[in-house]
């Protein structure tokens, strides 16, 4: 496989600071040394210049930093495409989960049916409507999906990016209590960490990836690293107990590997400054290896 990695170290999306260094700790991690030594040919294209939250206007309190958000979501999925269209595969390295409004409409330029495989604690279903907090990085699947402002829902003129039949949310075990009515109404996919216990990651993975490739236009899979429970992964923003294991998250990456459907991926919101010897970066790194075909033997 040839992939690119690209970095986009957003810091805007969320309140926590120091998501923007996360992309210099997946690297530190050698994510592009031990995807070689895997076999994959790797162009690291370096990192999006983003702006820093110090300078920017805050804006509408219920969509915080939006401007410069919907910029470089644009500045991003023009670089994703561009990286299809050559025949190669995106790794996207955050940042907050923000990110994923460009490298998913990205890759919904080329894969116009892609479905989302969306591994996270949270939803991130909200609308300027339904946030409690203004942060944009709650309302990144929902303004995929058409929900929400337009000036989130609408970017690049069209919408929706993707469609809520294809979208499937795993792990989920944090959600509000409006982004649950927004959910149920759009009739949103969501295995939440109960159902995991109940049935098993392998089987939730085999239905989730039913789900999500029903199409046959490829999967786009978005790894939000409090997915995982915070003794697994300490250096995230918003830490939920009770998340995915070590190894229920290397077995869900290896069937998606398995799976053979994915096109593209982007791993998000580790946070250095909240972890223990950049162990969530390591992690990560682990975790993206998987999704990408290793196995233990």
């Amino acid at each position: 496989m040839r992939i690119r990695v690209i970095g986009a170290p957003m810091d805007l999306g969320a309140d926590r600071r120091g998501v923007d260094i996360g992309t210099s700790a997946i690297r530190y991690a050698e994510i592009n040394e031990r995807l070689r030594r895997l076999g994959h040919s790797v162009k690291d294209m370096g990192n999006l210049v983003i702006p820093q939250p110090e300078i920017q206007p805050q804006g509408n309190l219920k969509l915080k930093y939006l401007d410069p958000i919907v910029g470089i979501s644009k500045e991003l999925s023009t670089i994703v495409t561009t990286i299809l269209q050559e025949g190669e595969f995106p790794v996207i390295l955050g940042g907050d989960h923000s990110i994923s409004l460009g490298s998913v409409w990205g890759v919904a330029n080329v894969h116009k049916n892609v479905g989302v495989i969306w591994v996270d604690a949270h939803a991130d279903f909200n609308t300027d409507q339904s946030t409690p907090s203004g942060n944009i990085h709650g309302m990144i699947l929902a303004a995929l999906a058409g929900i929400g402002h337009s000036s989130l829902t609408t970017v690049g003129g069209w919408q929706p990016k993707i469609h809520a039949e294809t979208i499937v949310i795993v792990g989920a075990r944090d959600l509000d209590r409006a982004e649950q009515d927004l959910l149920r109404a759009h009739s949103i996919h969501v295995f939440t960490m109960s159902e995991i216990d109940r049935v098993g990651i392998s089987e939730i993975m085999q239905r989730a990836i039913a789900i999500a490739g029903q199409q046959n236009d490829g999967i786009h899979l978005s790894l939000d690293m409090d997915a995982l429970d915070p003794k697994e992964a300490p250096g995230v923003g918003t830490p939920v107990r009770g998340g995915l294991t070590y190894r229920e998250a290397h077995l869900a990456m290896e069937i998606i590997a398995d799976s053979r459907q994915l096109v593209a991926m982007d791993v998000v919101e580790v946070n250095p400054i909240l972890d223990r010897e950049n162990a969530t970066a390591l992690l990560a790194v682990e975790l993206v290896l998987s999704a990408l075909g290793k196995k233990i033997l």
